[in-house]
C-alpha cells in the first residue's frame, strides 16, 4: 500500500496529478490482472498508442507502474506492471500516530519481483499465458522477463525480494507478518513430497515449515486454461508472523527469533528470502503461486503493525 500525507508533498501532487484523468486510472485498472505493453493498452482502452505512451509516463514519474523494455519482433516494447493495489492519502494534520493506535502498513509484492536468486533443476516460471523460459535452466531466472512470473519452482536454493519500508518515523514495530500460497517441488506433482522451506528476513531465519507435497490430482481453482493437468496444481496458504517474543506459522510458535533480531527500521527496506535451507532435511524444493495460479488470488503479502515509538508518548 502507498501512504501519502503532508509530510511528502511532491509526492502527494505526483500521484495526485497521475489519478487525475480518466485515461490514466484505466490504465492502472487493466493492469490489476496482468502486465501489458503499450500497443496492448492502447487496443484495449481505444486509444491512439501516443497517448497511452504519455499517460504511462505520468504514471511511471509517479511511481505508479514499472516499465521494462524487452525484445519484440521488431525492436523493443515497453511492458508496463502496477506498484500498488491500494494508495492511502491522509490529509490529516496529525503527523505522528496517535497514542496507543495499531496501524498496519501492507504491501503486495508479485512472485516475480524477486532481486535476487540461487536455484537448481528442476526449476521453472510461468505466466497466466505461457513458460516464461525454459524450463530446468537456472540462468534463465535472471532474464527481465521473471517480473511477469505467476508461478516459480526450483528444487534447490532460493528467491530474495527487497520489500519497502514506508512507516512514519518514530514508530514502534509490534509486529511483521509475511504470508503466501506455496508448496513442494517433485516432478510433475506428488502429494507426499515432503519439503522443508524456510523465510529469512535480513538474513534471520525465521521459521521453516515442512510442506507435505506438491499438490496435484485437482486443478487449482485460478490456474489457466493452458495449464498441464500433470502439473502442480496448488499450494497452502502459509503466514509466518514475528512479534516481541517468538515467530508463529499459521499461530503455532516455530522459533524464538523475535523482532529485536530483525532490525527493521535500520534501513528503508526489508529482504526476504524464502527457499529451502540445504541443511534441512527434506530436500523436496518450492513452488510459489502469484495471482493466477493456485487457490488464493495473492501475491507475496507482508504487513507491519506499529505504534507510536514509546519515548515519543512521553512527549
Amino acid at each position: 500500500m502507498l501512504e501519502l500525507g503532508f509530510d511528502d508533498p511532491e509526492k502527494l501532487v505526483a500521484v495526485a496529478h497521475a489519478l487525475s484523468t480518466r485515461s490514466r486510472v484505466d490504465i492502472l485498472h487493466l493492469l490489476n490482472s496482468r502486465n501489458l505493453n503499450v500497443i496492448e493498452i492502447a487496443e484495449a482502452l481505444k486509444l491512439p498508442v501516443s497517448t497511452v505512451a504519455n499517460n504511462v509516463k505520468v504514471l511511471e514519474a509517479a511511481r505508479l507502474i514499472n516499465t521494462e523494455l524487452l525484445p519484440a519482433s521488431r525492436g523493443a516494447m515497453k511492458v508496463c506492471s502496477r506498484n500498488y493495489d491500494d494508495i492511502h492519502i491522509a490529509l490529516n494534520e496529525e503527523k505522528s500516530v496517535p497514542k496507543g493506535a495499531v496501524r498496519v502498513y501492507e504491501i503486495e509484492v508479485p512472485i516475480g519481483h524477486y532481486s535476487d536468486c540461487d536455484v537448481s533443476p528442476t526449476c521453472g516460471m510461468a505466466d497466466a499465458e505461457a513458460m516464461l523460459i525454459r524450463e530446468d535452466e537456472p540462468a534463465s531466472f535472471y532474464h527481465p522477463k521473471h517480473v511477469g512470473a505467476q508461478i516459480i519452482w526450483f528444487r534447490k536454493g532460493y528467491l530474495e525480494y527487497l520489500l519497502p519500508v514506508e512507516v512514519p518515523k518514530g514508530v514502534r514495530v509490534e509486529s511483521l507478518e509475511v504470508s503466501m500460497e506455496i508448496c513442494s517441488e517433485a516432478p510433475n506433482y506428488d502429494n507426499n513430497w515432503p519439503s522443508d522451506i524456510s523465510v529469512w528476513i535480513n538474513g534471520v531465519e525465521i521459521g521453516m515449515w515442512t510442506s507435505p507435497g506438491d499438490f496435484g490430482g485437482r486443478r487449482g481453482k485460478l490456474n489457466p486454461a493452458w495449464w498441464w493437468d500433470s502439473s502442480t496444481q496448488y499450494g497452502l496458504l502459509k503466514t509466518w508472523r514475528v512479534d516481541r517474543d517468538k515467530t508463529t506459522l499459521d499461530m503455532e510458535k516455530v522459533s524464538d527469533v523475535s523482532l529485536s533480531q530483525l532490525n527493521l527500521t535500520q534501513s528503508p527496506k526489508i529482504r526476504l528470502r524464502i527457499g529451502v535451507n540445504p541443511e534441512s532435511i527434506h530436500q523436496g524444493g518450492v513452488n510459489l503461486f502469484g495471482r493466477s495460479f493456485g487457490d488464493h488470488a495473492q501475491e507475496i503479502m507482508m504487513k507491519l503493525s506499529f505504534t507510536r515509538d514509546e519515548e515519543d508518548q512521553n512527549h
